[in-house]
């Protein structure tokens, strides 16, 4: 079964309330999750994303979608980054999950992916 892990955040939010040791920690942190999880066959892919300051949203006004820059989320998060893993169980996802929050001590969202589209 596949699952998304999802990691939110905000990272000019992060550079401020962490140390740059710990950042540095967390990176070597999560390429050691990463080699883990190749390892055990599991990892399908990972991948962080850019500050959401980055980022472009594409709306659809007046018959034609148009680009604008920044986000516009709800919240000071949005999506950080993401593994994809192809791993035997939910319980096992919610362990590699797990692992990551222990040390970051921040949620995640771990979700399914679908191999089809709903009945309707």
């Amino acid at each position: 079964m596949k699952y998304m892990i999802l990691m939110f955040g905000d990272q000019a939010g992060m550079m401020e309330a962490r140390s740059l040791e710990w950042i540095r920690e967390m990176i070597g942190f999560m390429k050691n999750m990463n080699a883990d999880l190749v390892a055990n066959g599991e990892l399908v892919r990972a991948e962080g994303l850019t500050d959401a300051s980055q980022a472009i949203t594409v709306r659809f006004q007046d018959g034609a979608p148009v680009p604008t820059d920044g986000p516009y989320a709800e919240s000071k998060e949005s999506l950080a980054g993401y593994w994809i893993v192809d791993v035997e169980s939910e319980a096992r996802a919610i362990e590699i999950a797990s692992r990551v929050v222990t040390f970051i001590e921040c949620p995640l969202e771990v979700r399914q992916i679908a191999d089809r589209p709903p009945d309707v």
